[in-house]
């Protein structure tokens, strides 16, 4: 069996993001959700780890300053930091999502304590996923609901995400792109 960790490091964008990201001095920095598990669907699938990311994002907590100008500062670092790679780097600071995501996504969004948190509430639950440089070299994983839907290709909806506005079009989107994934009807009596 194919490891995530493996896999999203056979991406060679993401592995330069996990070894330059705490060069942007952020805390608790993570990448997340589709250069991970997208990576990962594509080695399972024989594809070259990079086909078809459109993005690669970035969470990171910092609730010293919730303005979006200290977010934008640390937007224009991760720009320098990464303008070689042929990438669209996304950075989010979580601290703030509670402040804009009403008006962008619908619905209220609990503030979160840490970049973790977030993580577990993408609509789709085996694409909360993410993975940080440690100070030792390694990398941390993180996936709140486990590895098994991931590998075995399960999109279940997400009870933890805020909004669920678009849930089966990004299900079946990644169905259109991944052929062997099956989308895990919601049980309604539940």
């Amino acid at each position: 069996m194919v490891d995530i960790v493996n896999a999203a490091l056979a991406n060679p964008i993401n592995r330069s993001i996990l070894q330059r990201l705490p060069m942007l001095g952020l805390k608790d920095a993570w990448l997340v959700a589709g250069s991970v598990f997208q990576s990962y669907w594509n080695v399972l699938s024989g594809r070259p780890a990079t086909e078809g990311i459109k993005d690669y994002d970035i969470f990171y907590f910092d609730d010293a300053d919730l303005s979006y100008a200290a977010e934008d500062a640390a937007i224009q670092r991760a720009q320098m930091v990464f303008a070689d790679l042929d990438a669209l780097i996304d950075l989010k600071n979580q601290a703030r999502v509670h402040l804009w995501y009403r008006d962008r996504f619908g619905g209220n969004y609990p503030p979160v304590a840490r970049a973790a948190e977030a993580i577990g509430r993408f609509q789709i639950r085996c694409t909360c996923v993410g993975l940080r440089p440690q100070s030792d070299g390694s990398l941390e994983l993180h996936a709140p609901f486990g590895l098994a839907e991931l590998t075995r290709g399960e999109l279940v909806a997400n009870a933890h995400c805020p909004s669920m506005k678009g849930v089966s079009a990004k299900a079946e989107s990644y169905r259109q792109r991944w052929p062997w994934l099956t989308i895990v009807p919601v049980d309604r009596e539940s």
